[in-house]
């Protein structure tokens, strides 16, 4: 095999497949990035056999062929090679020589007959999305999903699609995050759940442009999405996903709205007091016309007032500060409106559009701390 290409586009494209390269794993083919010149294209290929990433690149093709290179020594050299054309070659023996200018690189591939190939996936109904939608929407609701893999589910994210509506849900035990979308078109009903890992991922190298479409496809299985030069492959999460509605009220007690600037901001500096590891909670006392916000710790206390519209009853209730800090922080809204019932329910945060619901639950703390 030979080809040439600009070190630009072999590095953008070695980038966006490097997120499928497992940390570790007992198959050493897996540690490799496959580069598929067989056809009239270049084509880069990772698989960790949960998530597998292709991307094609700009090239000439002097001579087809295949080759798995070690991804890790294969995106080092190309990130310090001169910003010109790479020439990459190999012999029968899967020997490699990566040339950029008067840099010389000789390394020792593997076949790419061993490759996990990224499995076919028949591609028939698209739901259409545009970048910048997907990579806001994963924004807004990545960071409640689970981080550990007790449960399964909680380490995905819910995509249900019903006519022109989808919702995004994730939830860890303590937090529930939902956003809902009006699609471009109708679709049938789907409901699947994808890996909190795949979503990251693809966040990550979608360009997320406002005019530009991701083309999403699901099988029973299996999530593609397909955006610009990159199809991304990603195992689904099976079994049924939390019942929802049934965590959703509408009941309250006490009703708030508030700058969302100025709480946000006022949570932030009362975890300058908070060490890592600390749950010390965020307390607030809330009256007609005022939010006390307090705060405890070996570091010190902090108290501040917020001007808020009250509707209903006082209420005195405590919350994880990192729980309001990473909802509060994927809301645009300039005022925000919490519900409350009473100090062990849940807080919901949530607009008038339905567009977005924030579960946050309350945390228990002794009147003694106040």
């Amino acid at each position: 095999m030979k080809l040439i290409c600009s070190k630009g586009n072999l590095l953008k494209g070695v980038n966006i497949v490097s997120k499928a390269v497992p940390t570790r794993t007992t198959m050493a083919i897996l540690e490799c990035i496959l580069i598929d010149a067989s056809t009239n294209e270049i084509k880069l290929m990772a698989n960790d056999m949960e998530l597998g990433i292709e991307t094609r690149i700009e090239g000439d093709i002097i001579e087809k062929g295949v080759i798995a290179l070690d991804a890790k020594i294969f995106s080092e050299i190309v990130r310090k090679l001169p910003d010109n054309d790479v020439t990459i070659e190999t012999d029968a023996s899967f020997k490699t020589v990566i040339s950029c200018e008067k840099a010389k690189f000789n390394i020792v591939g593997k076949s790419g007959d061993d490759f996990s190939y990224i499995p076919f996936i028949e591609k028939n109904e698209s739901i259409v999305i545009s970048q910048f939608t997907l990579k806001e929407v994963i924004r807004q609701t990545i960071f409640s999903i689970a981080d550990n893999d007790n449960n399964k589910l909680m380490t995905g994210e819910l995509f249900e699609i019903y006519e022109n509506q989808l919702k995004v849900v994730s939830l860890d035990g303590h937090r529930i995050s939902i956003r809902n979308i009006e699609l471009k078109n109708t679709y049938d009903y789907r409901k699947v759940v994808v890996p909190g890992k795949t979503l990251q991922e693809v966040s990550k190298i979608i360009p997320g442009g406002v005019d530009d479409d991701v083309f999403i496809y699901f099988t029973d299985n299996h999530v593609v999405f397909d955006f610009d030069t990159t199809t991304v492959v990603s195992r689904l999460i099976e079994g049924e996903y939390f019942k929802i509605d049934q965590m959703l009220s509408s009941d309250y007690e006490t009703k708030v709205k508030i700058n969302k600037k100025e709480l946000l901001d006022c949570i932030d500096r009362s975890t300058l007091l908070v060490k890592e590891g600390d749950k010390k909670p965020i307390i607030m006392n809330i009256t007609d016309g005022t939010m006390e916000l307090k705060i405890n710790s070996f570091i010190g206390s902090m108290n501040e007032e917020i001007d808020i519209e009250k509707d209903g009853k006082d209420i005195l209730i405590g919350f994880n500060p990192k729980f309001f800090i990473d909802a509060l922080r994927v809301i645009d809204e300039e005022e925000v409106t919490l519900y409350m019932v009473n100090p062990k329910a849940p807080c919901f945060i949530k607009d008038d559009a339905g567009k977005f619901i924030y579960l946050i639950l309350p945390v228990n703390f002794n009147n003694a701390s106040n």
